[in-house]
């Protein structure tokens, strides 16, 4: 009857075991001297060799003639553990048995002491699916154990067992298997198996792997069906787009040629090639362009190694770093979306139209990246600055006041009858007597027209500020203002005003209503009151001018 590769070749010592030498040399010395703990806990990732450790130890303390640590494979305790005779070494799936009944009747029976080998030894396979109350139960053997008992707990994810058992356990790490150890490990079984493994095969199916060698036996497995065991047999064999497919297809990406992409997708979908796989494919090649651009000098270790220097260094050429995070980012969404979509082709076509056409992309980082790109084209000459934003930036000329024509003398002027003055800066003005001299031309003032005044610039600005701003106006205590020679001069409160009203908009909205009313171009002065001394020496002044005013 054929026998799985994974299972025909797990290894029957430590020695045999692949990768894990940090743990396979410490319990070998362990079974050498004899110091050996009560209980242990494996934790890392799947097919990294957790439970094939335990049932090595398990055979290496109970072995009658071990060898160097390792179990000598050939006496009847080593015969029965591998074929299951041996009632005492039991292995348990927590998955399946983890209610406070099974671990209680399992601590019933661990008192007994073992029948055929010197030990009696527990592999509880991930242990992290024990319900509270299981672990509760477990404490206590764990705790005190029996001299005869040894607790051997594996699992995946460390997080999930409590602390109380990892006080009580001896913890090993077990690391994820480098490719290169999983290619030469798959090249020794395919020769054993007399399958011709080509070595660029080998070396993608243990990428493939990750880290895991149990995954990687059944992926040659799986090839295995073929004479020859090349690249593009495993690539057919997994559902894989292959890496010359999905570098053109980052090509087509890069030129934003968004109708070439769907039809290579289309012709990989006519394929068979799974959606998912191809965006998994499409997100590595991504990721390693961006670790040859920001990291050139990190070597091979960076890299994911299926694609040569010259594509990656072509392709970190063209697309800047942003954009690349950008297209990572919305790949691992797609995928995240398309584990719920029941149309998984509709999640990567949309997928790769936004690669395509950045400006469908919304997320923070495609902003970025557009941005960049913006501003590199514009460094660059790509996009030239136009005349009117070249003007724009230049700063304003400054603003040439009309001259006032030559007018005839000034007549006597009654005293005018006023509620307030107009402006509480101007000083009061002496009545002209009727016998004055006619003012030259050179001395002569223009005086405020006639259409002007602080209500009636109060009211033209009531239409077009916001209430918030609009009622500091109504404040003498914030808002102050005069109009001299064409040029408003507004005083506002340095702490809350000021800091509201000098803005450009808001000075032309002043400009504009001053020349409104005025019917000459105007400037806008904004000054801050800076203290209180001084508004209160405008207050006098303005209840020294009402004592000047004639009332009729």
């Amino acid at each position: 009857m054929y026998q799985a590769l994974y299972r025909k070749w797990r290894p029957k010592t430590f020695d045999d075991v692949v990768g894990q030498t940090h743990i396979t040399e410490t319990l070998k010395h362990q079974v050498q001297t004899g110091r050996l703990s009560h209980a242990y806990l494996f934790i890392g990732t799947r097919g990294t060799g957790k439970t094939t450790c335990a049932k090595i130890l398990a055979k290496a303390v109970n072995c009658e003639n071990p060898v160097n640590g390792n179990p000598c494979n050939r006496c009847a305790a080593c015969r029965g553990i591998d074929d299951g005779s041996v009632l005492d070494v039991v292995e348990l799936d927590a998955a399946s048995n983890n209610g406070v009944d099974n671990v209680r009747a399992l601590r019933d029976e661990a008192v007994f002491s073992p029948a055929n080998v010197k030990k009696r030894v527990y592999i509880i396979d991930e242990v992290h699916m024990l319900s509270t109350s299981a672990f509760n139960a477990l404490l206590k053997i764990l705790e005190e154990p029996p001299e005869h008992l040894m607790f051997i707990l594996a699992t995946t994810e460390l997080h999930k067992v409590p602390a109380t058992i990892l006080s009580r356990c001896q913890r090993h790490s077990f690391k994820r298997i480098p490719a290169e150890q999983i290619a030469a490990r798959l090249r020794y079984v395919a020769g054993q198996e007399q399958i011709d493994l080509q070595d660029d095969a080998a070396a993608l199916l243990a990428r493939l792997a990750d880290g895991g060698m149990r995954d990687a036996l059944t992926l040659l497995d799986q090839c295995s069906g073929s004479e020859h065991v090349t690249t593009e047999v495993v690539l057919s064999a997994m559902g894989l787009a292959g890496h010359l497919r999905t570098a053109e297809l980052l090509r087509c990406i890069a030129a934003g040629d968004t109708a070439q992409a769907l039809v290579l997708f289309r012709q990989l979908w006519q394929d068979g090639k799974d959606p998912s796989a191809l965006l998994d494919e499409l997100s590595v090649l991504l990721r390693d362009v961006l670790m040859q651009t920001v990291a050139p000098r990190g070597g091979a270790e960076l890299l994911s190694g299926g694609y040569d220097a010259a594509t990656l260094d072509a392709f970190a050429k063209e697309i800047r770093p942003a954009q690349l995070l950008a297209n990572i980012r919305c790949i691992q969404a797609a995928l995240a979306d398309m584990a719920l979509n029941p149309n998984p082709r509709m999640g990567a076509e949309l997928c790769l139209i936004r690669l395509c056409r950045p400006e469908l992309q919304d997320d923070p980082p495609a902003l970025r990246a557009r941005l960049e790109r913006l501003e590199q084209a514009v460094q660059s000459g790509t996009i030239p600055v136009q005349p009117s934003q070249k003007a724009q930036s230049k700063p304003a000329p400054a603003l040439e006041l009309p001259v006032t024509p030559e007018r005839p003398p000034l007549p006597e002027q009654p005293p005018v009858s006023v509620d307030r003055p107009p402006f509480p800066e101007q000083p009061p003005q002496p009545s002209i007597p009727a016998e004055a001299p006619p003012v030259a031309e050179s001395e002569s003032v223009p005086p405020a027209p006639s259409g002007f005044s602080w209500e009636a610039l109060c009211a033209e600005m009531e239409q077009v500020l916001p209430v918030g701003l609009y009622s500091f106006l109504l404040d003498p205590l914030q808002a102050s203002g005069s109009y001299d020679g064409g040029v408003l001069t507004l005083r506002l409160n340095k702490q809350l005003a000021f800091s509201m009203y000098n803005t450009p908009t808001v000075s032309e909205q002043f400009r504009t209503a001053v020349e409104k009313l005025t019917g000459q171009a105007a400037k806008v002065v904004m000054q801050p009151m800076d203290t209180a001394a001084q508004m209160q020496q405008r207050h006098i002044e303005e209840l020294a001018r009402f004592t000047n005013v004639t009332i009729k």
